[in-house]
């Protein structure tokens, strides 16, 4: 699904833009000052309960009730709902990759066309596809709905490249065209790598997924094996002017992959493991509030993905005590998914 496009300085100028349009990391992947209307049924009928001030469509409730800045909406329970997010962005002028993941169903519309129709009922699933936009405003709608058990809807955008112009006739004769710079090249004979069961990749810069994130990459990108872990779980790839790890589980490796030589001068450092047993990660942006209450102060924040370690848990299990970036603090547990170790061994704690 990735392009071999050609970086040229008119390239820098609009990703420069794009980055001054839209401010922050979390802007340009999932929007800001989105609306929504949630309803008793899975298919967006009845008495809608309206709710404004999301700054991004980014949920994963698990199995409890849909909850919106920290407050749980209004009459709507855990399953058997229904949702319309609504929001205007601005864009340049470009292509797009848009990644919409939902269990149970979820359909996507911009500018009115129908763009992603997913509207039915399925297990957790991430959907991927690009849409041309030109610069300026446009409409976002996403529809969704949840039966039972589980209920996620995130949707988010990177800007890809460039949209296709059309150019003059070809000339007769041979031409001197600059070969694609969009991707490292791979040398003959290499071993390389292609990202095939995810839509959009994190490098990181340690083989584990509590190493900090350098960035990402798509399905169906292809890379140069410079090197693996012991165990050749985790690879090191040649990225654009960087290098970065990548869980092979996510890749394919055209060649045989423990033929890559062992990289061992890295060292990871905090590592969320080391301080407890119990290691959470986290399915939305939330916030690190001094106590196990949403009346509590806020002293940090979590970013989706973020890794900690879980020292701590209420009574009930709603608020998990973590320690995040170096700060102890109480996260709200629906958000958070146990990645290592196990949640009953976390002691009760009073706050």
């Amino acid at each position: 699904m990735s392009k071999r496009i050609p970086i040229v300085f008119g390239l820098i100028v609009v990703v420069l833009m794009f980055s001054l349009l839209l401010g922050t990391s979390s802007a340009q992947e999932y929007g800001f000052n989105w609306s929504a209307t949630f309803y008793n049924s899975t298919d967006l009928t009845g008495t809608g309960v309206p709710v404004t001030g999301i700054n991004g469509v980014n949920f994963n409730w698990g199995t409890g009730v849909p909850i919106i800045n920290g407050v749980a909406v209004p009459g709507i329970g855990a399953d058997n709902f229904s949702a319309v997010f609504t929001s205007s962005q601005t864009f340049v002028d470009g292509v797009y990759t848009f990644t919409a993941t939902s269990d149970d169903g979820i359909r996507v519309i911009i500018d009115g066309q129908v763009v992603l129709d997913r509207f039915i009922g399925r297990v957790e699933t991430t959907d991927t596809f690009q849409h041309t936009m030109t610069a300026g405003v446009h409409s976002l709608q996403v529809q969704y709905f949840e039966g039972v058990d589980k209920a996620i809807v995130q949707f988010q955008w990177v800007y890809t490249g460039v949209a296709p112009t059309a150019g003059p006739s070809p000339t007769p004769g041979p031409t001197n065209t600059p070969a694609p710079t969009g991707l490292p090249s791979i040398p003959g004979g290499a071993i390389s790598a292609v990202v095939i069961r995810a839509a959009v990749l994190n490098i990181r810069a340690a083989p584990s997924m509590y190493a900090p994130r350098l960035g990402t990459v798509l399905r169906g990108q292809e890379y140069q094996v410079i090197g693996r872990d012991e165990n050749a779980r985790w690879f090191l790839l040649q990225l654009s002017g960087f290098q970065g790890w990548a869980l092979g589980y996510y890749l394919y490796i055209r060649e045989n992959e423990f033929n890559a030589p062992v990289i061992s001068d890295y060292v990871l450092q905090d590592n969320p493991a080391s301080v407890s047993g119990v290691v959470a990660t986290s399915y939305g942006t939330l916030r690190l509030r001094a106590a196990p209450s949403t009346a509590s102060a806020q002293i940090g924040r979590i970013i989706w993905g973020g890794v900690m370690a879980v020292t701590g848990k209420t009574r009930d299990g709603i608020w998990w005590r973590v320690v995040w970036k170096g700060t102890t603090g109480w996260a709200y547990s629906p958000y958070l998914r146990i990645t290592e170790g196990s949640l009953s061994d976390v002691p009760v704690v009073d706050s």
